[in-house]
């Protein structure tokens, strides 16, 4: 190899950012040319260091961080090889992250060797699935008819709501009523209704059960309280 593989990493931790610089650094073909704790800053960095592969954490700054990161990375430049770093094989974002074009995944307690081996598969463009990863991604395939439908879209509908609107999205998964979200939030039922008119208006549904089922299919309640609990 004529020249070091130029490494990015984003991770919010640093004890793990300290055992991926180690590693990396370690191997006479790689080289960490940046380090970022957020996924706002691996899009700057990526602009301004032009990695050749990225370690890409899913959550940071917010639970799918890393997600939007690769989205607006790859738009740029579409070259640049993405690894996703997970704590969960089980991760439902991991999918997300196939179909934007990420090249792997690890977990991150992955052994030294493993991490190794994906960033020098992907820089070699030799990107095999798993097998394991590639018939739950097939069945995601099949399962989503068509962009609407899809788990990204979703995602992306959910991240538009505001904080507000993402409360009462989760008291009405909760099951509490509209009388109860406004003894519970201490506000006239006119704004509720207003806050659940502008939920509907951006999901493009016309009842409130559409959304919920919605929601419900994509499996992303968790994602929701999460968000809820920022």
């Amino acid at each position: 190899m004529d020249r070091k593989i130029r490494v990015l990493i984003a991770e919010d931790m640093e004890p793990i950012r300290r055992k991926y610089v180690k590693i990396i650094n370690a191997s006479e073909n790689l080289k960490v040319v940046s380090v970022v704790g957020s996924g706002e800053e691996a899009v700057e960095q990526a602009r301004e260091t032009k990695p050749d592969v990225i370690l890409m954490d899913i959550e940071m700054e917010t639970p799918d961080a890393g997600i939007r990161a690769t989205q607006s990375i790859l738009q740029e430049n579409p070259e640049v090889r993405i690894i996703i770093l997970t704590v969960y094989e089980e991760d439902e974002l991991i999918f997300t992250a196939f179909q934007l074009g990420v090249c792997d995944y690890i977990l991150k307690n992955a052994s030294q060797e493993e991490i190794i081996r994906s960033i020098h598969n992907v820089y070699e463009n030799n990107c095999p699935l798993r097998p394991e990863i590639a018939s739950r991604i097939l069945g995601e395939f099949k399962r989503v008819r068509s962009y609407e439908t899809s788990f990204l879209y979703a995602v992306n509908l959910v991240s538009s709501l505001t904080t507000t609107e993402l409360e009462i999205l989760g008291l009405l998964l909760e099951g509490k009523s509209r009388r109860e979200i406004c003894e519970l939030r201490q506000v006239e039922m006119s704004t509720v209704k207003t806050q659940i008119h502008n939920i509907l208006r951006k999901f493009d549904k016309i009842s409130i059960g559409e959304v919920i089922d919605m929601i419900s299919k994509m499996n992303l309640n968790d994602f929701i309280f999460k968000k809820v609990k920022l």
